[in-house]
Formats: structure tokens, C-alpha cells, sequence
């Protein structure tokens, strides 16, 4: 009987070398590296199962071409029978990690009855991240009792949950504002995305890009945050008095 697939030589339990050459590359809130086999978002890690991670790997070295089923079957799967549900499966994983919807979809493209293409923008960041100097500088947002790690590139607020800054909070828009942090990690700055009830640093309206420092008041709506920015190098320590009673 003919199945669509491979041919049964294996169990398909073993790992797959998936991906022709070294893959770090940043697209939207998220890294990824195939040397650590790590998708980041916003620098937290999110899951994935090995053959998800080789199937994205692999779409995005191949961007922005359609990597036929045929083709996904003999890297991720090699010598082992599989049916193309099992691929669909990885699809569905992938856009579930990176909260996408199939039928608007931001990276991972259907080329129906043929395959799937990584079709977003995306930037290759070079080597892999061990052994490489970290930023001097590390930015973050603080909302009540939460922190939000902000990561090179742009960090999209808003109350859609697929924003790298996620506010569930009704009077913030679903894409509110973005904040912009150079490559170097040593100069952010703030736009507002048309929001509807505005964005504030202090008590200015941000109308165009405005620069951050450390222990600006950001204010979306009526919600208040507030930007950090630590820098690796000391700091004096304040000398305190001690009074002798």
C-alpha cells in the first residue's frame, strides 16, 4: 500500500542535522540559534520539540524560498517513513511558540499542496551568542510587580498577547507603542503606534521617536511604567552617616 511520506528505514526517534549551515537570526521579538537550540523571545526561552526546531531552523535558512514537503521529509525525517500529518503537527507547534494565527500569518508561510516558506522579515545576527561579549547595557520595563526584559531591535506594548510587552489592561491599545533599543543595548527610544489613549514620557506626549533614560515614567492610557537601564559599570555607593546616639 503507498503512504505519502518516506520510506520506512528507521524509527525516526533520532535526532536530524536539519539545517545546512549555522542559524542566528532575529525576526520580530525573537532569536533564534541553532548552535544553543534556543528560540528566545524577548531573551526568555520558549519550547520547542527538537524536529519543531529543526523544521524552523530550516525554513529560515532557506528564506524566503518554499521548502517542498518532499525536501522537510528528508532532512527532518531522514531514511524514516512519515505522513504529512506529522508535518502539519510541527507546523501547528511552531505558530502556537510564536503566537501566530495560520490563517494571517506573520513568518511561516502554507504553500499549499506544495510546502511551507518563512515568509517575515528577519536579519542574521552572526555567530552564536556564547563567548561573545555580553551588552554593557540591559534594559527592562517595570508594570506593578512584573518585569519585561526589552531585547535589541523592537519591542512591541500592547494588550495583544504576541506583543513582546504583553499589558492585559483595557485601556491599552492592542499595539500601543514600541520601544527601539540599538544593537549595543546603550540607547533606546519610544514611539507611539497610533494608540487611542496616547503615550507619555513624564508628562510630555510622545508624537515622535523620544529617547529613554534611566527611570523614565512611561505612561500608556492609564498605565505606568517604568524604563531601566543598568549599565555593568560600578556605580558609587552612598556613604551614610551613622549617628552615635
Amino acid at each position: 500500500m503507498a503512504w505519502p511520506g518516506r520510506q520506512v528505514l528507521g524509527n525516526g526517534l533520532g535526532s536530524s542535522k536539519a539545517f545546512e549551515r549555522t542559524v542566528r537570526t532575529g525576526f520580530g521579538q525573537f532569536v533564534l540559534d541553532s548552535e544553543t537550540r534556543q528560540l528566545l523571545r524577548s531573551g526568555e526561552e520558549i519550547h520547542l520539540s527538537p524536529k519543531a526546531f529543526d523544521l524552523l531552523c530550516t525554513l529560515v535558512a532557506r528564506r524566503p524560498n518554499v521548502v517542498s514537503k518532499s525536501d522537510l521529509f528528508g532532512k527532518i525525517w531522514p531514511d524514516t517513513f512519515v505522513v504529512d500529518g506529522n508535518l502539519n503537527v510541527l507546523v501547528s507547534e511552531i505558530r502556537r511558540a510564536i503566537s501566530e494565527d495560520a490563517q494571517t500569518p506573520q513568518f511561516i508561510r502554507t504553500a499549499h499542496g506544495f510546502g511551507y516558506a518563512f515568509c517575515g522579515e528577519a536579519v542574521d545576527l552572526g555567530g552564536s551568542a556564547r563567548g561573545r561579549a555580553e551588552p554593557k547595557t540591559r534594559c527592562w520595563l517595570v508594570w506593578r510587580h512584573r518585569t519585561f526584559v526589552l531585547s535589541a531591535g523592537d519591542n512591541v506594548i500592547g494588550r495583544d498577547p504576541g506583543c513582546a510587552v504583553w499589558l492585559d489592561h483595557p485601556g491599552v491599545s492592542r499595539r500601543h507603542a514600541r520601544i527601539r533599543i540599538a544593537d549595543d543595548m546603550t540607547r533606546a527610544v519610544l514611539d507611539d503606534l497610533k494608540s487611542t489613549n496616547g503615550t507619555f514620557v513624564g508628562r510630555k506626549q510622545v508624537t515622535a521617536q523620544a529617547p529613554l533614560a534611566d527611570g523614565d515614567v512611561i505612561k500608556l492610557g492609564s498605565v505606568k511604567l517604568k524604563f531601566r537601564s543598568l549599565s555593568d559599570e560600578p556605580s558609587r555607593t552612598k556613604r551614610i552617616r551613622n549617628r552615635v546616639p
